[in-house]
């Protein structure tokens, strides 16, 4: 890995009263964790900020791997050159969350990573991708959690630097944890001699595993709403309309987060980019396996989601013509007796006239051609 040793012009010192030589890279610590200017209060209760205090309240992690063993977590970020300087058995994780513009280019300048690279991990819109660089690659994924109650898609964006000895990992959101990252690293120490690619694959299996329980979790959904098409009550007819708009943005969203993965995972197997070890090419065809099983899933899904509305829409329909059918089924019945009570209201003398069987004969008709009509309608299924 190419690194340049010197800071930038721009990066702040800080100038040590005593003639001990200050470590070469001490800037990078400062700016990276806001220590610059910080000095306790003068007291007999004055606390001292240390640097892991520091590191910890402004989200930054650190993990040192020598010969396939953790020797150190949470270490000063300026003491990141040293231990690279050590040999080449050394690999570094350092995570970054939510930095600004000055802080990662410091990071960028210690790394030697490229600008647009640093554009990219501080854009906070780019899709899935993997860039190659001289140095270094550059990767933007996404995570995907499923909320059930609203069928809402949450996702969360992480940029991550890859260089031959070193892991940097940038969350753009608080929200997202690194802590199941970690643990699935810690759940397979006999992996951690692969270096960068152990690491990089406990981040891309968690990122995965995500984008599958998501596409579980919407198939669940699409099941429930599948089961409310054929209910008639109109709170059943909203909510599957409502639903199913909802389920078909959450589609498009992972379907957005998972097709470019592909590719991504695919690109990292390439053997001239030197990242997937012959060790650690198993698990990377798995995870492309889960890619694949995730990206066709999400794909039937938003077919069957698209089957579900253009059948809520022809239901609704068919429920119209149902009632137009019996709305003018009751018209053609009340018709009979409207027509009879109109003739017979003619001011003209008729059978039965100002008698009482004519108000007999003309109920019979009323009634007779009422029921005959409601038999009818009856057997055609029209009512």
């Amino acid at each position: 890995m190419d690194r340049k040793r010197d800071l930038p012009s721009s990066a702040p010192t800080r100038t040590e009263p005593t003639a001990a030589p200050t470590h070469v890279h001490r800037g990078l610590a400062e700016v990276d964790m806001g220590i610059s200017g910080v000095t306790p209060a003068p007291g007999p209760e004055a606390k001292t900020t240390t640097v892991d205090d520091l590191q910890t309240e402004h989200g930054i992690r650190t993990r040192l791997y020598r010969d396939g063993s953790l020797v150190t977590e949470n270490f000063p970020v300026d003491e990141i050159s040293d231990h690279l300087e050590d040999g080449s058995g050394c690999v570094v994780w350092l995570d970054l969350c939510a930095p600004d513009s000055e802080q990662l280019g410091i990071i960028g300048t210690e790394f030697g990573l490229h600008k647009l690279a640093i554009e990219d991990a501080l854009d906070e819109t780019q899709r899935t991708k993997l860039d190659r660089y001289s140095t270094h690659l550059f990767m933007a994924a996404h995570s995907a959690q499923l909320d059930p109650s609203t069928g809402e898609l949450v996702s969360h964006e992480i940029s991550v630097f890859i260089t031959k000895h070193a892991l940097i990992t940038v969350r753009k959101d608080p929200a997202f944890s690194i802590d199941p990252v970690v643990e699935r690293w810690d759940a397979s120490p006999d992996l951690a001699d692969c270096g960068v690619s152990f690491l990089l694959y406990g981040l891309l299996d968690y990122l995965v595993d995500g984008h599958f329980r998501a596409v579980e979790s919407l198939d669940e959904a699409v099941e429930a709403t599948e089961d409310e098409l054929f209910d008639a009550r109109r709170g059943a007819i909203e909510s599957v309309q409502r639903r199913s708009f909802e389920l078909r943005k959450s589609l498009v969203l992972l379907r957005r987060i998972t097709l470019p993965m592909r590719e991504v995972v695919n690109s990292l197997m390439r053997q001239d980019l030197g990242i997937v070890t012959e060790t650690m090419a198993p698990y990377y065809r798995d995870i492309y396996d889960h890619v694949i099983r995730a990206t066709e899933w999400t794909e039937s899904l938003r077919d069957l989601v698209t089957t579900i509305v253009e059948t809520n829409l022809t239901e609704q329909g068919n429920r119209m013509n149902l009632i137009m059918k019996k709305v003018t089924s009751w018209a053609a019945i009340i018709a009979v007796p409207t027509a009879i009570t109109g003739w017979y209201g003619q001011n003209l003398p008729y059978p039965g006239f100002a008698k009482e069987s004519g108000l007999i004969t003309s109920t019979v008709l009323i009634v007779v051609c009422a029921v005959g009509l409601y038999v009818v309608f009856r057997r055609k299924d029209w009512l």
